[in-house]
């Protein structure tokens, strides 16, 4: 019945509202940021050029990096400054439509060491060529090492900056110190515990950002927003006004240059273990007695301490697990999973699941969460579905005997920046007909400042010293702790004929999915 009806859409309209102090850049950041030198550990990799690069230079265009800034590429490779340099102005170009006329200006801030990951005496010569650089450009030795490489290095790096006396804050000439590690965080819950040991022991807790972008995205901080800020939704966001909530994030791509990390990882350690469990948790959360960082993240944890475990042996009514075939892309033919370089012909690793999650706390016991993620499928959409429930009694049962939909609001993350919220209205004329309209807010609506993306607000905050959207260590563990079980099921018993279901590029994924959650809005 919901997916026959026919939307009216409607605008809502919105009041101007005045720029605040400061101009455009009022909301990019709050007073002066200290000093401090970016140390990028495999700058010459696809993260660094693609996506790190084009944020940083984006914030300079935009007077959001400190002054000085430095900026240090740290790989094996031998480059020199203006190697490095000419490289990354050439990954800008390719990956950004960034307005290249002041990167002279801001690629004086580049500098490019080679260094081996395992070795103390490269890190320790390093550790000194970095401290010259705070002497030449009065940095205040606040440092800030990024860690673009492969989980399995994250540790030898963490370690050797501990040893060679790059981990101490307001020692040795160092300032603050802050290191950020990238997504995903380990491989198991085995290796993220291992992980946090070695880190805490060169670093703080508050020393340590372990970033995950999805929640950098400021349509999902604006969730947040949303429901705190916003008397009419949240009395009714709770297990007694919804009935299920969906989590999709779609991606059109597939595998692409990751082949040797997909084929261990699949879709549940690449996207369930860290963004879908984000998403649920800032969904589900209860609202914290202040917007502070610390509490903020300690309701993000009670709910993950509140997940129903999956019943192992029940797997089939909780789990959808899906690997694309050969199909088309925006009229374009596409390999299946198993055509792709490097990719066994007989691989098993899942490219699509769709779970049947639980909340077991007071607002949300009995509410399915639906978190669905796959590669190949027809459009690129992360967003989230509400889903209430149907009036409790219909008054108009004599005159509109089909039912009348339910309430649903789509909160849009990307590409989408907007929230939709759908309700039922009488069709004009003499009959007694009902008609489901649709009111639309777009996210940048009235909003002339700058837009920063995830890893430009990721690297702000990381500068600002500001943990709000960073996984806090007893988070991640309890996300691999509730993720692992199901993860270990599937591995031990993937066949590709019964648990993992194969479907065209280019499809909303297995057919099966329809026994999971019968009702398909998702893929609208």
């Amino acid at each position: 019945m919901d997916q026959e009806r026919q939307y009216t859409e409607t605008q809502v309209e919105s009041q101007p509202m005045p720029m605040p102090k400061g101009g455009a850049k009022g909301c990019l950041v709050e007073g002066p940021l200290d000093p401090c030198t970016l140390v990028i550990f495999g700058a010459s990799g696809d993260l660094t050029a693609r996506k790190l690069m084009p944020s940083l230079y984006n914030l300079f265009l935009h007077g959001g990096l400190p002054d000085p800034c430095l900026i240090v590429g740290v790989a094996r490779s031998e480059m020199t400054n203006e190697n490095f340099r000419e490289r990354l102005k050439n990954g800008v170009t390719e990956n950004t439509g960034h307005d290249l006329t002041r990167w002279d200006e801001f690629s004086r801030r580049l500098f490019y060491y080679p260094a081996e990951y395992d070795s103390l005496e490269s890190m320790s010569a390093l550790a000194e060529y970095l401290r010259r650089l705070d002497r030449e450009h009065n940095t205040e030795g606040n440092r800030i090492f990024y860690l673009a490489t492969p989980p399995t290095v994250a540790g030898p790096v963490s370690d050797l900056l501990a040893r060679s006396g790059l981990s101490a804050e307001h020692q040795n000439g160092n300032g603050w110190t802050r290191i950020v590690i990238e997504k995903p965080f380990a491989f198991d819950l085995k290796s993220a515990l291992e992980l946090n040991s070695v880190l805490h022991q060169g670093f703080d807790e508050k020393q340590v950002f372990r970033i995950d972008h999805y929640v950098a995205k400021e349509t999902v901080q604006s969730i947040l927003m949303f429901r705190f800020a916003n008397a009419i939704f949240e009395p009714v966001w709770n297990r007694r006004y919804i009935d299920h909530v969906s989590i999709i994030s779609a991606e059109t791509i597939g595998v692409e240059r990751r082949a040797g990390y997909y084929e261990k990882a699949g879709v549940l350690r690449d996207m369930f273990q860290s963004h879908m469990l984000q998403l649920l948790a800032i969904c589900a959360m209860e609202p914290p007695p202040c917007f502070n960082e610390d509490r903020v993240r300690d309701e993000k944890v009670k709910v993950f301490r509140s997940l129903r475990p999956f019943p192992v042996k029940e797997l089939d009514d909780y789990i959808i697990l899906g690997q694309y075939g050969p199909g088309e892309i925006n009229d374009r033919e596409v390999p299946g999973y198993r055509q792709e370089p490097k990719i066994s012909p007989t691989s098993t690793i899942p490219t699509f699941a769709m779970l049947k999650a639980y909340v077991e706390n007071w607002r949300w016991q009995g509410v399915p969460f639906y978190l669905i993620s796959g590669k190949r499928l027809p459009r690129k959409a992360t967003k989230i579905i509400i889903k209430f429930k149907r009036v409790p009694h219909l008054l108009f049962s004599n005159t509109l005997p089909g039912g009348v939909s339910a309430n649903r609001l789509t909160l849009g993350i990307q590409p989408e920046e907007t929230i939709h919220l759908t309700f039922e209205t009488k069709n004009p004329g003499a009959q007694f007909c009902s008609r489901t309209v649709r009111m639309r807010f777009d996210y940048l609506q009235d909003y002339q400042g700058p837009v920063l993306d995830a890893y430009e607000k990721a690297i702000l905050d990381t500068m600002k010293g500001d943990h709000m959207l960073f996984w806090r260590e007893d988070g991640v563990e309890l996300a691999w702790e509730y993720m692992m079980p199901l993860i270990d099921a599937c591995e031990k018993c993937l066949d590709p004929g019964s648990r993992l279901h194969l479907y065209p590029a280019g499809s909303w994924g297995p057919k099966e999915t329809e026994r999971l959650l019968p009702d398909n809005e998702w893929t609208s």
